[in-house]
């Protein structure tokens, strides 16, 4: 039991900063979505219209969530759930990553089962600072939604509908652990997997099935194979269903058992999916930094590029069944066609350039990693083994730079052609195929941004390049993609690259964004170049 104290005491102490900023700022978001959308849309009429629009529109379904109703609880749950669970998705992970599968790479591990805690103890530790710390985001989110003047028992349900999902992907980010055979690769797959259950709870609300009213949705199949697809079910501020939270600590409960099997029979810094053995001698590819740097980062590259084929693949699919829905006839969706047609717009562009969002966020995620391995390999000691050889300081952070480049380039690519074959397939004509390419080109400038200046960051700040790298990604996606929903005043919105994203629309299309963007990424990325020329290496 002392052992037990003594490591959640320094797991508390360890990420006690990281989850302040996780917990206020999950709760943060709850209050200042539940008030502005309270000012915006005070009155019932208000909110059933945008309900209606967007039930017409299930692209806007995608990114919100399950629509049941226009009572103030229900509109906001509407917005702003699905986004909640997925940071407490993505905290969880992180958190049962951080503590067990990194910690083994780093040898700590070993030496902590050297003593009497033994190898099962720091499990168990993780495990109850894992509950704390999404029990204590389900009270920041009842806090968030009672502060703003919503019925504190939808406020408990919503709260415990965000926290259980949280202690799902704590559970399989525990389990992935055991399976990955390195903390990167464990939290680019869990990660993959949150982003897989927004998804699927996008599909679901996209292809549901409508009231008669237009305010009120069913969830389609797919909503129920994702955590945040159970969560929605809770129905909180309309029905205060307790019962599908069952569904995620069940999850929870199964990924935990099997991880802990797992991990009461494998060898400390072994894994299920281990590496296989190496050769003796490299190959002749391997003969200079930029060839390394591709191979270090090949498995990253291609689960990004995997996820941005399979978003574009499902741009025909959801086409087909937006299309053949029932609500095609509906008084709202006519007239939001007529709306859009006036404009030159259809609802697969819509669709598209919803679905490519989320491949600009897969695509920047792939190219700031890139990034991030320099760091990585710089504070591990292994960059100054390198260095030590006939290659310049400015060489190897180049070469890092073209490969994230390179794999930004590849993640669109493929989103763009798995959308353009799928469209094909179906036979959608409202959309031609330069379209897709150029929504998928307009993602570049933006994604770009997030592979120069955290590059800048590391030659200025080395030390605050892994932090201040995502944080200004996960800045960058809530202020552009989903500032709106919460109110947030578009001075800044305007701080997100993602907001000056061209949506493209023939030949009246905006493109001074991107190209702003565009050189804002080529200037820091020379100067980050530049820079690397004066500045020393080390694992500080």
């Amino acid at each position: 039991m002392a052992a037990l104290r003594i490591l959640w005491g320094q797991r508390l102490r360890r990420d006690r900063w990281q989850l302040a900023i996780w917990v206020l700022g999950i709760g943060a978001l709850a209050l200042f979505s539940a008030t502005a959308i309270h000012q915006t849309y005070g009155e019932d009429s208000s909110r059933a219209e945008i309900l209606q629009v967007a039930i017409a529109t299930p692209a806007i379904l995608m990114l919100r969530g399950l629509a049941r109703g226009a009572g103030i609880g229900a509109f906001t749950f509407f917005q702003i759930f699905s986004f909640l669970a997925l940071l407490a998705g993505m905290m969880s992970t992180f958190l049962a990553v951080r503590h067990s599968r990194a910690e083994e790479e780093t040898g700590s591990a070993e030496l902590i089962a050297s003593t009497p805690a033994g190898r099962l103890t720091p499990a168990v530790a993780t495990l109850i600072h894992g509950t704390a710390a999404n029990v204590l985001v389900a009270l920041a989110v009842f806090a968030g939604f009672t502060a703003a003047g919503l019925d504190p028992a939808g406020a408990r349900v919503a709260g415990a509908a965000v926290g259980a999902v949280g202690l799902a992907f704590l559970g399989v980010g525990l389990l992935v652990a055991q399976l990955m055979g390195t903390s990167r690769g464990a939290n680019g797959f869990s990660a993959a997997l949150v982003v897989l259950a927004y998804i699927l709870r996008g599909i679901g609300d996209a292809t549901g099935t409508p009231d008669a009213g237009g305010t009120v949705m069913t969830a389609g199949p797919a909503s129920w194979f994702s955590p945040i697809g159970w969560g929605q079910q809770t129905f909180a501020f309309t029905g205060d269903r307790w019962w599908p939270l069952l569904l995620p600590l069940a999850l929870a409960a199964v990924s935990l058992g099997a991880a802990w099997a797992l991990l009461e029979r494998r060898d400390s810094g072994a894994s299920v999916w281990g590496a296989l053995p190496g050769r003796a001698t490299a190959r002749p590819g391997l003969n200079s930094p930029f060839t390394l740097a591709v191979r270090l980062q090949a498995g990253s590259i291609v689960g990004w590029s995997l996820g941005g084929l399979a978003t574009g693949l499902l741009t025909g699919s959801l086409a087909g069944a937006i299309a053949n829905a029932d609500l095609a006839s509906s008084n709202v969706t006519a007239a939001l066609r007529a709306m859009l047609q006036s404009q030159g717009v259809s609802l697969t562009q819509l669709l598209v350039s919803v679905l490519f969002s989320i491949a600009g966020i897969l695509a920047a995620a792939c190219g700031l990693q890139a990034i991030l391995r320099l760091r990585q390999e710089e504070a591990a000691g292994t960059a100054e083994l390198l260095l030590a050889a006939p290659v310049s300081r400015i060489r190897w952070l180049a070469g890092y730079l073209v490969l994230g480049t390179a794999s930004v380039v590849l993640v669109l690519f493929l989103t763009g052609l798995g959308a353009w074959a799928s469209l094909t397939g179906s036979g959608d004509t409202s959309m031609d195929g330069w379209a897709v390419w150029e929504t998928a080109a307009a993602q570049l400038p933006a994604a770009l941004i997030y592979l120069a200046v955290p590059a800048l960051v590391f030659v200025l700040w080395p030390a605050a390049t892994i932090p201040v790298g995502w944080a200004l990604l996960a800045a960058g996606v809530v202020t552009g993609i989903f500032g709106g929903m919460v109110g947030m005043d578009q001075s800044i919105r305007d701080l997100s690259p993602f907001t000056h994203t061209p949506v493209p629309n023939g030949s009246t299309t905006d493109w001074s964004g991107a190209w702003w963007m565009l050189a804002i990424a080529v200037l820091a990325a020379v100067v980050a170049v530049t820079g690397m020329r004066r500045r020393e290496t080390g694992t500080a």
